[in-house]
Formats: structure tokens, C-alpha cells, sequence
């Protein structure tokens, strides 16, 4: 984030006031004068020769002058040729050629004169010439032979044409020669080569000059090069060798100068133009080429080095770049120098330029022309284009040297002097006039401007006048007070006023009157300041990713009777808002952030008086572009060095490079990642296999992707070999009950290392070590019939191409194919857990029944009947599985008070085996789930109607419902009441306590076990409940402060308090509910009723399972068994799988806890204990 200086105009316009402060005197137009040239053409006037001939020359006076010519320094006669006009009250000419004429008939040096009777005034001698253009002279060119690694160079030598053409080379068909180090043009237009290459064959030269005014190309017939070399074929591997010269046999030799000849030349230039020294060198390898000046550093603000370091260009000489230069061309075989002895002249330039005299009757007065130049110019003067020293005498005039000086001046001294001051190198022609007036004050503005000024600035008030003599001038703030200069006022000459830092008092009237001894004239010029222009919150420099969004802020502050433009620049030039873009009051939004959006973004807020600028810069960050000019070199058997060119990373560096490879034998046109290497990286020694014809490409990566791959490069195929290593994955598996299939994964083309892959495949039983088997396969599966079932066979597979066979491979252990199960698990017992789990315990079957690979056991069980007689239930099959050789599991997830059966089998790979007997089981009773289609409504202010469904899934005999409902206004809570209801009631009114508070309610279902799952629900808010926080407050403040509720609040603490102590002595004493008196056993090996073959379960509906315990309500809970059903599980998490098994952990927990477990949840609350205790 930058903010720019001021605006340049806004200091531009006190500069120009300042600067012309000091210049010549403007009289009025209205007012006698001699003429004065306003416009004239150039020096040296170069037309074009189709076009008509303009030769500029215009002036003013009064009265108006008259014009005429010289052409060569003799009179032109205009009205002599037809073809030659004047324009109306003007002396430019037009020749004009549309009725035929040589335009170069009229060359030559042509100068104006404009005349009235108070003098003369003279242009600067014209000299016109005319554009040329001439034709290269036909030549038949033969075949330049040079031998490698010799100079050369190509001439141009163009025709000479008017203004000189530009001189570039090309190829006959209009290709430009690449210029480097090695090859470049010279100034002359030359092409030289420092040492040439057998590449440089692979095209012809053709030198074109380009002519400027008629705009046509003119093209020399081309060289072609012939190139002697002891290397005649274009390789690769050489041309990209690191030491090319001596890789192709070509000489090494120290560096020579092909420009400028020898060791030391000179060279002239004049002041004010630009300095070009050049020098080209050759040499092998191709010299480096450094600048040095004798004596001193080189000026470094002018200083650049063009043409790869050949060309040094200082511009706008002065004396002080005078000296001695050197160039010193370098190798590895040496090193020379040049010396250049540069000599700055200069053309007359002014330092003291004539200017334009006015003076009253008897004033005196000087016209001074002083010059400078190398050599130092000379002086003349003229009077109305006549010599000075010719002119009739006038006493009130003397010249001294380079000043005329007049006294007591007359009115017959009026006329227009000319300065002519000349060396070799050019001239300097100047016109001032002297005019002598008597004229008394007048104002040259319109009256009573209005200026605004910005707050702080510096401004200057203008009061043009004119008089002669010349009056004072003073001014005036308001009417009032004295002359206003010194302080923060300064008077120039011209009359103007400067303030040097404007402030808020400043604002005012001002008042210039201006006086000599003829009279005074006055002006009024009302100032108004106004606020500054100011950017607070400017753009920052970001860096976003492309296709994000982008935001660039500018807030300003202005003055707010001065209207506001913000606009944007974008790398300071006019931005185009697109419908990409979006321009706000204070901001600039970017959306899909391209590539081209990159770069400086100016603010810029203006007002008609002044401007603020803030400047940040965007970079985009994208996706590196991909490498290029892949080469391959120093080929091997097993290796190949890849080098490329990078691409631009696109302002995030490049992090990687990612190699690639494609092979068009087993998977042509599919790309393999090879090699990944660092960004800072272009070239990379690759790893390769046997016989594989390579190609390679390569990927850049940064922080934002990766880019295009690479164009592929050249292939390079290497030898073949036998294989180094063998398939992988190779399995053993039956798909039929008598047969084995062996697969395994191919290889792939790096790992063949030769033509013909194929595989020898080996197989043997296990148990017998029978002599191996074996067969030859082209692809990857080979399959093996008429296997006994599940047998183990030992396997080898080994890779063979047609140079030999690869390692011994590693034997692997498969089998033939599986049969289904013979057997079904005996011996199932069912223990139930609790109303959804049961656990199961099965004797193994024997191995040889299995027939296979044994996977699991598995349970298949279903739901019967509910024991509620008119539920309906799905009798879907489900399964349980129990992975591996297990003795016991746990079925889960089961539906209480519900018949189930269950089947037991053998799981192998080919399937299931014959189902056990069918087992039956009842599960208790569990809680219910939640009510269903809970409704709350709200008919009235007064009254709240519940209503709800019985619970889908009753798990057992429903006893009634729990209702809990609380009243809250906001984040208030009041008194929690608790309603029981039968079961078959499904209605409920509430009496509302008030018309403003909400009501949550909370609904449970129970069964002898518990209070099932719960659902809550709130009242509708009213309508017209504006502030229900307020309200709810407001009807329970005066409540809060009567002494009355206060001790009621007392008294119904201690109560608490008085029976929370009573429980704890009860507790403290019983320990245990009589219903837990008597502690169940864990199931284990050595529980008895296992080793008698009988397992815990009960029919009974009414009697409380064990693991339960009657509430202090009469309600019985559900309690958890204090087996531990990791004893049925694999592992100390209990975990089973999704497919119908528990998922959980069950534990064995103290007394205390399970005490603490099955309290009510409403045994805090008072009218719970009280229940408890009764």
C-alpha cells in the first residue's frame, strides 16, 4: 500500500505560475506592437514525397505583419509559381504537387520574415529536404563457407536513405534470427557472429531496412552459411553437452575484437544527445563483455547496457562524461580491452536568451544574449533582418559585446533585434523587440474571480495588469489594512500574490490595485477555502489465489460542498469495470480473479480542486506453467540425465517437479509418475529399467497446483535383461469345490526388463511332497483341477522373458476349493440377559466337518409374538455372527416380551452349513417407547389441552403415563407438578396460573419395569405477548416481597432438610431394599446350573426378573446383569458387529452403585421422599 505524491497537475499549475513569473511582458493586443514569431517548422524539415510540402511560419503584432521568404538566402517570389501558395494572415507555405512537380526541386534552406511598420522579426533557417528511400542494388550472393567455431560477420550496408532506416534480420521466410550472446546485430546493422555453430546452418540471413515516412520494408537477397565441422550430425547428446565447444572438437581461443578494430579508437558527441559505444568480441568459448570508465565509476542514472552487454548508451551527454572508456571482452582462454576516448562538444545554447523590451519615453533599458558552447559560439546582431553594424546610427543605442544597451529612449527606437549566436556544430536565432509606450494601469482578468484553495496548500493569486511605464502593485485583504507581503505573503514582480500555506482565516476578499504615474486600476479576487481531499482507509497489497474474490477498500473523506469522483487505475491507466468487477462508493470488488487482473490498483478521489491517490498492488497466485524444451543427455544403460526449461510460476515458487513416463509396449498413451524433485531443480539423473522405450514429461507444482504437463520429450530405449524380480500377491483359492485357481499381479513394463514376458508356474499338495507341476502362462491366473476338497498346496510362480528367467520366487501356501459345512453346532443354551439381550453357548463341530476354512458361527433368530395379544409383529429373519472358532456370544438389539426362536449353523467361504435345532425364548418385560403424536394446544388463555397416542412398541404391560410440566417466562423457571395417569387415558387439561407465562411439558410411559422414553413439548408463545420476560416479573414481584410467602418458604426448606436427614439415617442402617437380598451369581464355567445342563429362564409374566429391583413407588426398574458379557465376546470391549450383535460393555458393579443406579429420578424432590418413606 502506497500513498503517491500530489498530483502533478496540482503542483503544475503553482510551478507554471512560478516560472513564467519572471518571463517577457505580454502587451495587449489592442495596443500598437512589433511582430513576434508564434510558430515555425523545425530546423531540418524532412516530407515526405507523396505528400504536399508545408513549411510552418506564423507571428502577431499591430498592426498584423506581412510575410515573405528566402529561399538559399535569395528573395522567393511566391506569387511567381503556380504550384506554391501562402495561407491567409499567415506566412506558412504549401507546395503543392497534385498537378505534377519533383518535390526535390524544391529543396534548400528557406526563412520567413513577418513585417509591420515597427520592425521586422526573422524564423529560423528551414533547411528542407526531401524522404528517401532508394532500392537495394541487385546481387547474386554465394554460400559463405566458414568453419566451426571461426567469427564471422554478415554486412548489411544498406542504402543510404533520408532519415536513415532501421536495420533488423530475418530468414527468407520472414522469421527473426534468435540474437544471444553469441549472435547479435551491431549498430551499423551488421549481424556478427562470435563463433559459429553447425546450427547456424539451419537457416539463411536476410539484413531489411525499414524506411520511416514511406513505410516500405526493402529486403537484401539472403546469405547462406555452410559450416565445416568434424561433427556433421546434429546430436543431441552433443548440443546439450555442459562443455559443447571441446564435446564437438572446436577449438578453444582467446577473444578478438570484430568492432571496433585494434585497441583504442575516439569518438565525438555532442551535448544533449545520446552516447553509444559499442564493442563486439569473438572467441570459444563466446567472451563476456564488461564496461569501466578510466578515472571514475560510470554515471549510473544515465548508464544502461544494451545488445547483451555489447553496447553502453549514456544518455544526455554532458561535459563531465567526457574521458576515457574501455570494454574488456573475457573467456576461460583470456581476456582484451578497447580503449574509447569519448570528447563532448556542444552545439550554442542559451544561458541568457533575449527577451521582448517595453519602456516608457526617456526610461532606459538593455537586451542581453548570452550563449555557451564547445567551441564557444559567436555573436551577432541584427536590426529588422539587416545587420546591426548596417542599420542608420542611433545615439540612444550602444552595443557592448553580447548586451545592446538604450538610453533615454525615443519613440523612433522601436524595432525587433535578432541574436544569432553560432558555432560549427549549429546555431541559435532569437527575436525580442523594443517597444516604447505610454499607457497608464489597466486590469488584464475578468473582475471579481472566485478562487477555491484547498486547506494547507500553497496558491497563488493572479492579477495580470499592463502600463508603461510599469506600475506597482499592491494588495489588500478585505478592504482593509496594509500592503500584504513578507510572512506568509509574497509578491512576485508580475503582480501575482503567493500564500505560502493557505489556513482557514486566509478566506476573504482581495483587493490588487495597480499604479504609475498615468493612474491606477484595481481588481477583486474573493478566496474560499475548502477541505482537503484525503483517502483513510487505503488498499493493501494482497496475494489471492485465482478464481477468488478479491476486495480493494478506499474510503475517503472530502469536502462536503465539493462533489466526489472516485475512480480506479489499474497499473496507471483508465480501469475498465467489467461485469467481473464491482465499483462501490468505498471499494472495488474483483470476482473470479484472472491471470490479467494482476497488478498495481490506484485509487484515485477527486474533487474539482484537488485529489488523493492510494496505490496497492494484486499479485495473482496460479498454477505454474508447464516446462518446456525437455532435452535428454548423457544416455546410459540404466540412467538418462532429463533437463528442462521451468515455467513462469505465476507468483507462488515452484515447490516440486513430478517426472513422468510412458512406454509403449504394455499400457501405451498411460503416464507413470517416476520421480518427484525439488522446485529449485531443472535437470535430474533418471534411474531406469531394462527394456523399456521411455518417454518422459514433466509437471510443476506449487502451493496452488500443479501445472500442464509438459510436452513429452524424445524416447530413448534401453537394452533388455533378465527379470530381477518375480509377480507379487500370489494366492492360492478355490472357486469350485474341486479345483484351485492361482492369480497374481503382473508386472508391469519397468519390471519385465525384456520381450516375452511369461511366468512358469509351480505347484505341489503340501503333505505329500510330491513331485512339482508346472505350466508356462502368458497371463496372470492359472487354474489347477481335480483337487481333493480344501487341500493345502504349495505355490511358486517365476518370471521368464526371452534373455532368461528371474529369481528363484518364494513358495506360498494355498488351497483348493471348499465344500459346504456337514455338521450344525449341538448343545445351544440360552441364558436371557435382560428385555433386549440374550447370551448363547454351543459346542464346536468337528474340523473335518467344516470342509473349509471356518468363518464363523452364526445365529439366525426371529421374532414369534408379542405377548401382547394384539400386536402385530414382523417375523423378518435376523442374524448374529461370531466370527472365528467361539464357544458363546451375545444376541442384542431383541424386542422385549416378545417368543423368539433361533437356529444355529456353520459359516465357511463356500457358505452355510445344516441348521442346529430350534431353540425358543420369551424376553421380559422392558420400558415402553415414547408416547407417540404428543399435541399441544392452547384453545384459550386459560386452559392447555394435551393429548397423545399409546408408545409404538409397548414392551410390555403398559401401567399408565408420567406427566412433569414447569411454567417459564424467559429464562425463569417456576414450580416443576407432576401428573400419573392410568394407561388408557390420553387427554389432559392444564388451568393455567396465569395468562402470560409458558408451559413445558414432559411425557413418559411406564410398564412394571420403568418410565420408558420421554417426549417434551412446549405451550404456543401468545400473540399478544409483547415483553413476556416483563409480565412474568412484574405479576411475582409483589409476591416475592410479602413476609408471608417468605416464611412459607422457610418452613418448606427445614422440611427438606429434615427429610433428606432421615433418608440417609434409613440408608445408613438397611443398606439394601429387601428385594436384593439375595445377590445374583455371575455366569461362568463353574456356575452349577451349567454343569447340569440347565440355564437361567422364566415364563412367568408377574415375576420380577433377576438383576431387577422394586422402586420405593412399587415400580420394578430394569437392572443391568452382573454378568460380564466380555466372558461372551472376544476382548475386554464387548464390542459385536452391526449385523443384530450387541455393542456395549457390561460390568460387574459394587452394591453401592447399583443401589445408586435405580434411585428415582424424583428422589430429590419432597413429595417423592415423602412417597419413599411411606
Amino acid at each position: 500500500m502506497a500513498r503517491p505524491q500530489p498530483p502533478p497537475w496540482v503542483h503544475a499549475a503553482v510551478l507554471l505560475c512560478l516560472l513564467g513569473l519572471g518571463g517577457a511582458i505580454e502587451i495587449p493586443m489592442d495596443l500598437s506592437q512589433p511582430p513576434t514569431i508564434t510558430k515555425q517548422s523545425v530546423k531540418d524539415h524532412i516530407v515526405d514525397p507523396r505528400d504536399n510540402i508545408l513549411i510552418e511560419c506564423e507571428a502577431k503584432g499591430n498592426p498584423a505583419p506581412s510575410f515573405h521568404w528566402t529561399r538559399n538566402s535569395r528573395f522567393f517570389n511566391v506569387a511567381k509559381d503556380p504550384r506554391v501558395s501562402m495561407r491567409r494572415r499567415s506566412g506558412t507555405l504549401v507546395i503543392d504537387f497534385r498537378s505534377g512537380g519533383r518535390p526535390e526541386e524544391y529543396e534548400g534552406e528557406y526563412q520567413c520574415f513577418a513585417r509591420n511598420k515597427f520592425g521586422t522579426a526573422l524564423s529560423n533557417r528551414i533547411r528542407l529536404q526531401v524522404s528517401k528511400s532508394p532500392l537495394w542494388p541487385k546481387e547474386n550472393l554465394d554460400p559463405v563457407v566458414v568453419q566451426e567455431g571461426a567469427p564471422l560477420t554478415l554486412q548489411c550496408n544498406p542504402p543510404p536513405g533520408l532519415p536513415s532506416p532501421v536495420i533488423f534480420w530475418m530468414s527468407s521466410s520472414m522469421e527473426p534470427i534468435t540474437q544471444d550472446k553469441r549472435v547479435s546485430q551491431g549498430h551499423n546493422g551488421d549481424l556478427y557472429f562470435s563463433n559459429v555453430m553447425v546450427q547456424d546452418m539451419q537457416t539463411d540471413y536476410s539484413c531489411n531496412a525499414r524506411f520511416h515516412f514511406t513505410h516500405t520494408i526493402q529486403q537484401k537477397n539472403p546469405f547462406t552459411l555452410k559450416v565445416l565441422t568434424n561433427h556433421p550430425y546434429n546430436d543431441s547428446s552433443l548440443r546439450n553437452h555442459p562443455d559443447m565447444y571441446s564435446a564437438r572438437g572446436v577449438a578453444e581461443r582467446t577473444p578478438s575484437f570484430m568492432y571496433p578494430q585494434g585497441t583504442a579508437s575516439s569518438q565525438m558527441v555532442l551535448r544533449g544527445m545520446d552516447l553509444l559505444l559499442e564493442c563486439i568480441a569473438s572467441g570459444v568459448p563466446t567472451p563476456d563483455i564488461a564496461w569501466y570508465k578510466k578515472g571514475g565509476d560510470l554515471p549510473a542514472d544515465k548508464a544502461k547496457f544494451e545488445n547483451f552487454n555489447k553496447a553502453l548508451r549514456i544518455g544526455s551527454v554532458s561535459e563531465e562524461d567526457s574521458g576515457e572508456y574501455f570494454c574488456l571482452a573475457s573467456n576461460k582462454m583470456g581476456s582484451i580491452r578497447h580503449t574509447i576516448s569519448v570528447r563532448v562538444k556542444a552545439a550554442p545554447y542559451w544561458l541568457d536568451e533575449p527577451k521582448n523590451l517595453i519602456l516608457a519615453p526617456g526610461e532606459d533599458g538593455r537586451l542581453v544574449c548570452r550563449a555557451n558552447g564547445n567551441p564557444k559560439p559567436t555573436v551577432q546582431w541584427m536590426v529588422n533582418g539587416e545587420p546591426l553594424q548596417s542599420a542608420p546610427p542611433n545615439p540612444n543605442r550602444e552595443v557592448a559585446g553580447d548586451t545592446i544597451i538604450f538610453r533615454d529612449t525615443q519613440i523612433s527606437s522601436r524595432a525587433v533585434y535578432q541574436c544569432n549566436t553560432s558555432n560549427e556544430h549549429g546555431y541559435l536565432l532569437a527575436n525580442a523587440f523594443v517597444s516604447v509606450l505610454d499607457v497608464p494601469p489597466r486590469m488584464m482578468s475578468p473582475r471579481n474571480q472566485l478562487i477555491r484553495v484547498i486547506l494547507y496548500n500553497r496558491t497563488r493569486l493572479d492579477c495580470p495588469f499592463f502600463g508603461s511605464p510599469i506600475p506597482t502593485l499592491r494588495w489588500f485583504k478585505n478592504g482593509q489594512g496594509s500592503n500584504l507581503d513578507g510572512g506568509n505573503y509574497h509578491v512576485y514582480e508580475n503582480g501575482s500574490l503567493e500564500i505560502k500555506m493557505i489556513r482557514k482565516e486566509d478566506q476573504g476578499i482581495y483587493t490588487c490595485v495597480a499604479t504609475n504615474i498615468l493612474g491606477k486600476a484595481e481588481n477583486q479576487v474573493r478566496l474560499e477555502v475548502k477541505d482537503p481531499t484525503r483517502i483513510f482507509r487505503m488498499p493493501e497489497d494482497q496475494a489471492v489465489k485465482r478464481g477468488t474474490t478479491v476486495q480493494l477498500e478506499c474510503r475517503v473523506k472530502h469536502d462536503p460542498s465539493l462533489k466526489l469522483t472516485v475512480s480506479w487505475l489499474k497499473d496507471d491507466q483508465p480501469l475498465y469495470i467489467g461485469n467481473r468487477m464491482k465499483k462501490e462508493d468505498d471499494s472495488l470488488t474483483i470476482f473470479g480473479v484472472a491471470e490479467r487482473d494482476q497488478g498495481s490498483y490506484t485509487c484515485v478521489a477527486s474533487t474539482e480542486l484537488d485529489q488523493d491517490r492510494a496505490k496497492a498492488y494484486l499479485t495473482v497466485l496460479g498454477r505454474p506453467d508447464r516446462p518446456r524444451d525437455l532435452e535428454l543427455t548423457d544416455l546410459a544403460e540404466r540412467s538418462v540425465r532429463l533437463t528442462w526449461i521451468p515455467g513462469d510460476d505465476n507468483n507462488s515458487p515452484i515447490t516440486d517437479y513430478v517426472v513422468q513416463f510412458e512406454e509403449d509396449q504394455f499400457q501405451p498413451g498411460v503416464w507413470h509418475d517416476h520421480s518427484k524433485f525439488p522446485g529449485s531443480v531443472n535437470s535430474a539423473v533418471l534411474q531406469l529399467s531394462p527394456y523399456v522405450n521411455y518417454q518422459f514429461r514433466v509437471i510443476a507444482v506449487n502451493e496452488v497446483g500443479s501445472s500442464h504437463p509438459s510436452l513429452p520429450s524424445e524416447r530413448y530405449r534401453t537394452s533388455g535383461a533378465p527379470p530381477e524380480s518375480n509377480p507379487s500377491d500370489v494366492k492360492g483359492e478355490g472357486t469350485r469345490k474341486n479345483n484351485m485357481e492361482i492369480t497374481w499381479t503382473p508386472m508391469n513394463a519397468t519390471s519385465a526388463f525384456g520381450p516375452n514376458l511369461r511366468y512358469i508356474v509351480k505347484w505341489r499338495r503340501r503333505e505329500t511332497r510330491e513331485t512339482w507341476n508346472n505350466a508356462t502362462v502368458w497371463g496372470s491366473r492359472y487354474v489347477v483341477g481335480q483337487t481333493p476338497v480344501y487341500v493345502p498346496y504349495e505355490i511358486r510362480v517365476q518370471a521368464e522373458n526371452d534373455f532368461g528367467k528371474g529369481p528363484e520366487p518364494d513358495t506360498v501356501i494355498g488351497y483348493s476349493g471348499e465344500d459346504y459345512p456337514r455338521a450344525a453346532p449341538t448343545d445351544v443354551k440360552i441364558r436371557v440377559l435382560n428385555s433386549t439381550a440374550i447370551s448363547l453357548q454351543w459346542n464346536r463341530v468337528y474340523s473335518d466337518t467344516v470342509q473349509g476354512q471356518l468363518r464363523e458361527y452364526r445365529a439366525y433368530y426371529w421374532r414369534e409374538s408379542s405377548l401382547l395379544k394384539s400386536l402385530w409383529v414382523s417375523q423378518k429373519r435376523q442374524q448374529a455372527g461370531f466370527p472365528g472358532d467361539r464357544l458363546r456370544g451375545v444376541v442384542s438389539r431383541l424386542f422385549p416380551y416378545s417368543n423368539y426362536k433361533l437356529e444355529m449353523v456353520v459359516v465357511n467361504g463356500r457358505g452355510d452349513g445344516p441348521r442346529s435345532e430350534t431353540k425358543e425364548f420369551t424376553t421380559p418385560e422392558g420400558v415402553p417407547s415414547a408416547p407417540r403424536r404428543f399435541r399441544v394446544r392452547q384453545p384459550n388463555l386459560q386452559t392447555i389441552n394435551l393429548e397423545w397416542d399409546h408408545p409404538e412398541h409397548p414392551n410390555g404391560i403398559l401401567t399408565g403415563y408420567s406427566l412433569r410440566y414447569v411454567p417459564f417466562n424467559g429464562t425463569k423457571l417456576g414450580k416443576q407438578m407432576v401428573e400419573n395417569f392410568s394407561p388408557n387415558q390420553t387427554k389432559f387439561t392444564v388451568q393455567r396460573a396465569d395468562p402470560v407465562s409458558r408451559y413445558r411439558f414432559t411425557l413418559s410411559a411406564r410398564t412394571q419395569v420403568g418410565s420408558g422414553e420421554a417426549v417434551t413439548e412446549e405451550s404456543p408463545a401468545s400473540p399478544n405477548e409483547a415483553t413476556p420476560t416483563a409480565a412474568y416479573t412484574n405479576n411475582r414481584a409483589d409476591i416475592a416481597t410479602q413476609g408471608w410467602f417468605i416464611g412459607l418458604m422457610c418452613a418448606i426448606a427445614l422440611l427438606v432438610l429434615i427429610l433428606l436427614i432421615v433418608c440417609f439415617i434409613k440408608r445408613s442402617r438397611g443398606g439394601k431394599y429387601p428385594v436384593r437380598e439375595k445377590k445374583d451369581v455371575p455366569l461362568g464355567p463353574e456356575d452349577p446350573k451349567e454343569e447340569d445342563g440347565s440355564f437361567d429362564y422364566s415364563d412367568e409374566d408377574n415375576k420380577p426378573l433377576q438383576g431387577s429391583q422394586t422402586s420405593l413407588d412399587g415400580t420394578i426398574k430394569q437392572q443391568e446383569s452382573d454378568d460380564s458379557l466380555v466372558d461372551y465376546g472376544e476382548g475386554g470391549e464387548g464390542q459385536f458387529n452391526e449385523d443384530g450383535s450387541f455393542i456395549g460393555q457390561y460390568t460387574v458393579k459394587k452394591d453401592k452403585e447399583e443401589t445408586e443406579g435405580n434411585e428415582s429420578s424424583e428422589a430429590t424432590s419432597p413429595v417423592n421422599a415423602i412417597y419413599s418413606l411411606a
